[in-house]
């Protein structure tokens, strides 16, 4: 990876990159590091050959502690002070963007939850594509109303999407932080990693990912991110254009008639030598 970060730190294993966030000592997420994944997003976007993109936090026992609360309180500040009505705004903020690039993105999104994490790194975290988090004493939440403000990079939207509007009205309401089991047990996060191998699991993991077949994974992606703001009569639309991809893939041609010749079930079929044509 040619360009240099100053809050990451790549390591780009072909199929799949892992991206570690670091910000010592505070491991906070601020606007520089958001700027650095922008950045970063640019150089991968058109990776034909990019499968999976996880990101997990360079910092031992934390994967994001929240964003930058310095930041936000220099804004309020200025807000009061500059006593301008608010606007309605007329754009998304580059935390936003940043998360729709990652629901846009053709590669997989993995969040590795290293450890704690709250606020904007809960956020970062709700908008990848799937999460995994290292089960030790660590807590994962949206707690901001507890400092008189609300979950404002997708928290609301996100979690109620994922867990439905009432249990994320009772966790945002109540600033409430979660231990990983109970994260886990809400459909926050999909897995639990032992904490001691959680690096080594957490490749294993895109490895896994990785070795699957990419054609479909991305029509999967695509249609459910995009079908959750359709009707039901549209979705299905969608997915019927996209299962057309598949099946006109050669992929899905060689996989489906290895396993009619072959003695071996279907969920061993995921071992077949993908080439995403």
């Amino acid at each position: 990876m040619v360009d240099e970060f100053k809050h990451l730190r790549i390591e780009d294993n072909g199929t799949y990159i892992i991206c570690y966030l670091s910000n010592p000592p505070t491991h906070t997420f601020t606007a520089t590091g958001v700027s650095e994944v922008h950045r970063f997003l640019t150089t991968i976007e058109d990776r034909s050959d990019l499968r999976v993109l996880a990101f997990t936090g360079a910092g031992e026992d934390v994967f994001i502690k929240h964003y930058e609360v310095g930041e936000l309180a220099d804004t309020a500040e200025k807000n009061l002070q500059s006593k301008e009505s608010q606007d309605d705004p007329i754009e998304l903020h580059a935390f936003h963007k940043m998360l729709l690039r990652l629901r846009d993105l053709e590669a997989i999104v993995v969040a590795g939850i290293n450890g704690n994490t709250a606020g904007g790194g809960c956020e970062f975290s709700l908008g990848c594509d799937l999460r995994i988090m290292a089960d030790g004493d660590y807590h994962i939440g949206l707690p901001e109303t507890s400092v008189g403000i609300l979950p404002g990079a997708g928290g609301t939207q996100r979690l109620s999407r994922l867990i439905g509007s009432s249990r994320a009205l009772d966790l945002i309401l109540h600033a409430k932080l979660l231990t990983p089991s109970e994260a886990h047990d809400l459909g926050i996060v999909n897995e639990l990693i032992k904490k001691d191998t959680f690096l080594e699991d957490l490749k294993l993991y895109c490895e896994d990912l990785s070795n699957r077949a990419p054609i479909a994974l991305r029509q999967v992606k695509k249609i459910i991110h995009h079908g959750l703001d359709m009707s039901l009569e549209e979705s299905l639309l969608l997915e019927q254009e996209a299962f057309g991809v598949t099946m006109n893939s050669k992929d899905a041609a060689n996989a489906m008639r290895s396993l009619l010749n072959s003695e071996d079930n279907i969920e061993n079929v995921a071992k077949f030598e993908w080439k995403g044509e």
